[in-house]
């Protein structure tokens, strides 16, 4: 192993990568003071906890020659040549974990971190260990984030959208880029509005001319007939112009309604379009480091959100806020002074429910979290109903669902007596506008400054003011809700996709199957390989069969050379070419998978054999299904072809399921056939067939195949033994036996296993 000390001078261009967080300059003072002229700091993280558990803070400081650590409390440094290092480890444990750095002479070097650091430390640790063995500096410096970097709130998720800092204009914009191709619509959608705004502002002004002008004139006038007579048909002219605004009103408010509806769930609809098609076109990495739950919330509950936001919060506050510049138009041209009066609860108004929102935000995400524990709780416990009654745990279990249901009633009085204060509390501010109005607008009426119809069209107005105002919290919190749902939408269609579209990958529409492995390292968790220097080269049609104990990189490898994911370092090529300058879609044509437990789509038998090569006749369906031993299983049932699999294949058995899979593998007909486990958790019988369908798959293919049954790879050209994350022993079955090695090892404690279960059977 080179020691840094043994290694040849390091180009400056092995340090391109850095992780540097950034600390208080007097801690960066101290740091800097601690490291000679001319060395370079290459990391820099903090960590939180001291090895004893107490939290205290320590930053780990390491540059092109030494590792730092120094404790800002203590005032102590710590300092470590890099050539003394001689092994770097990263152990997790409960609730955090400890890098430690072993040494020749000196001490071990040990910083301990919460959970929260866990991915931080785990790149440090990589980065050591490439540095002291001589390699460039390769690591992620693009780490999951917990707490906001603007505002430093805790996120909902890992790299979530922070809500308080969502940026809601650029948001809208950006929401409103979907809603364009549409725009005729919304041209009608921005008439129809005004139109409703209009209709809604003129009632008051025909109730002041109704007040004024009719009942005021009439008893001013001599009362005479013809008063009399023009009072009664300008009445009937104010009130049928009031029926007329009825009716725009409702034909505005009808027409509104129709294309906000349409175009809120046509844009929404465009958007989740989008994000399943993005959902579809991302690398198996990109799901390693989510919950496929919170990927379904985007689809649905952040999609839903939003659409609901565009329906009816977008309308409320776009009609709102026209008639809140209508109505103080009104009110200013009416009476200035008046007017300043009844807005003087206005503030009150808003301050309250803002603070009400954010309060009864926290109690709607205490009640959603309580019922999906709730929800969880009881599915889980229903679907493992069996094992509730095996162990006689039914009172457990009431007990658990009592305690949930107690929470979820306790957190419901809490949000009603909540919501009761608020609307008590805005009853009582309102009060205030209406003694105002009353009290300084009788006076102005007295005076003879206002007329008493203009009175009640403040009256009137002030209502439409004060209505709304009730609800703006609760729609600014709807709103951010929506939009924060809007951002972890955008957030994934923004990811880049697998490189299927790449115009300067190789096109290889038909490969012969040779694979090639050159020194290939692999890691899920990049400080901890799971493949190690893997050399390994494969002719075309050759079988290798790959064997090891769980955890030795066997899966592993057969998903690099689907390039589920790429090498960390070294290369794989096909048929002299290296994998990641090959086109993908060309490349997985050509490949194919029959998986430990084979995943089925719901819909008939057919429809999945038929799934690897879409648009295959019922001919070539039945060939690949007679190839597989799967065509007698098929037919014996009552609807052949046409029966139902159920969800995941549920309405089959596991050896029926794995022989449609690998009718659908022969169907893809590929020239490279991954085998995973094909033959595990059946019976003899079952067995039997399925090695005979493979032993017609496998002819004139690079097969390479994995299995716990040993026996089921004597006919394997070469079996390729790996152990630790590298490959030991390479050769034929009747070889490695008789080298007595590691292959010999197991297959010597599977048959010690095998008779140790007959006698007890």
């Amino acid at each position: 192993m080179t020691d840094i000390a043994e290694r040849p001078s390091i180009d400056q261009a092995m340090w391109s990568e850095r992780l540097v967080e950034t600390a208080a300059p007097a801690i960066q003072a101290e740091i800097t003071r601690a490291l000679p002229s001319g060395e370079e700091l290459l990391m820099q993280v903090r960590a939180d906890m001291e090895v004893e558990g107490q939290f205290r803070t320590r930053w780990l400081a390491v540059s092109d020659s030494r590792v730092l650590v120094y404790a800002p409390d203590d005032g102590v440094i710590n300092s470590v040549d890099l050539a003394e290092i001689t092994l770097v480890r990263n152990d997790p444990l409960v609730g955090g974990g400890r890098l430690e750095v072993e040494c020749r002479q000196a001490p071990t070097v040990v910083v301990a971190y919460s959970s929260t650091m866990s991915e931080k430390f785990s790149e440090v640790a990589r980065g050591l260990e490439q540095m002291r063995q001589g390699q460039p500096l390769a690591i992620n410096t693009q780490l999951e984030r917990i707490r906001c970097d603007r505002c430093h709130r805790l996120l909902p998720e890992k790299d979530g959208i922070c809500p308080a800092c969502i940026h809601k204009w650029s948001t809208l914009k950006r929401i409103s880029c979907y809603i364009a191709p549409y725009k005729w619509k919304a041209v009608a959608l921005a008439v129809a509005s005004v139109i409703t705004t209009g209709a809604e502002l003129v009632p008051p002004l025909i109730t002041m001319r109704i007040v004024d002008d009719v009942f005021l004139g009439y008893f001013a006038s001599k009362k005479s007939p013809a008063d009399l007579e023009h009072s009664v048909q300008l009445l009937g002219f104010l009130v049928l112009v009031l029926v007329g605004m009825r009716i725009v009103s409702w034909g505005a408010e009808w027409a509104h309604g129709w294309i906000v509806a349409w175009l809120g769930a046509q844009a929404t609809a465009d958007i989740r379009s989008e994000l399943y098609k993005r959902l579809e076109m991302l690398s198996l990495q990109f799901y390693d480091e989510r919950k496929v739950g919170a990927l379904m919330s985007r689809v649905t509950r952040d999609t839903g959100r939003l659409q609901e936001f565009l329906v009816d919060g977008l309308p409320y506050l776009i009609i709102n806020g026209l008639m809140m510049l209508g109505i103080l138009g009104f009110l200013v041209w009416m009476s200035r002074q008046l007017t300043l009066y009844i807005l003087v609860p206005v503030p009150f108004l808003l301050i309250w429910g803002v603070v009400f929102w954010q309060r009864m935000r926290r109690f709607f995400r205490r009640w959603g979290e309580t019922w999906s524990n709730l929800t969880d709780r009881t599915a889980e416990t229903l679907t493992g109903m069996r094992v509730v009654k095996a162990f006689s745990q039914e009172g457990r279990e009431m007990h658990t669902f009592g305690m949930l249901n107690r929470k979820i009633t306790e957190i419901g009085v809490r949000t009603s007596v909540n919501r009761t204060v608020f609307f008590a509390t805005i009853s009582f501010l309102t009060g205030f506008g209406v003694l105002i109005v009353w009290f300084f607008g009788g006076q102005e009426v007295i005076a003879g400054r206002i007329s008493l119809g203009t009175l009640l069209a403040f009256y009137s107005y002030m209502w439409m003011v004060y209505g709304p105002l009730e609800w703006f919290g609760q729609v600014n919190s709807w709103m951010t809700r929506a939009f924060a749902g809007a951002e972890r939408v955008f957030e994934v269609i923004d990811t880049d996709p697998e490189s299927y579209d790449d115009a300067k990958a190789i096109s290889i529409p038909q490969i012969q199957g040779r694979v090639r492995f050159q020194g290939v390292t692999f890691g899920y968790d990049k400080s901890k390989p799971v493949l190690k220097d893997i050399d390994l080269e494969v002719q075309p049609g050759e079988m290798i069969g790959i064997v090891g104990r769980s955890g030795v990189g066997k899966t592993t490898t057969i998903n690099l050379i689907a390039r589920f994911y790429d090498a960390d370092h070294g290369t794989i090529e096909i048929d002299g070419v290296d994998i990641r300058q090959l086109n993908l879609r060309d490349l997985r044509r050509q490949i194919g998978i029959v998986l430990q437990e084979p995943i089925l789509f719901s819909g008939t038998i057919g429809e999945n054999i038929g799934y690897g090569k879409p648009g295959a006749r019922f001919e070539e369906i039945v060939v690949a299904a007679r190839l597989a031993n799967a065509h007698n299983f098929i037919v014996a049932k009552p609807d052949g072809y046409e029966t139902q699999v159920g969800e995941m294949g549920s309405w089959l058995s596991g050896g029926e399921r794995q022989r449609v899979a690998i009718a659908r593998a022969m169907l893809h007909n590929p020239k490279i056939l991954i085998l995973d486990e094909a033959t595990s958790s059946v019976d003899v019988e079952t067995e039997q067939q399925i090695q005979q369908a493979i032993g017609r798959m496998v002819e004139g293919r690079t097969t390479f195949a994995i299995s716990h049954r040993l026996s089921t790879l004597r006919d394997a050209d070469r079996l390729v033994i790996l152990d630790g994350g590298k490959i030991v022993e390479v050769g034929t079955h009747a070889d490695l036996m008789m080298r007595r090695g590691v292959f010999y090892d197991l297959v010597q404690l599977q048959e010690e296993a095998s008779r140790i279960i007959a006698i007890a059977d």
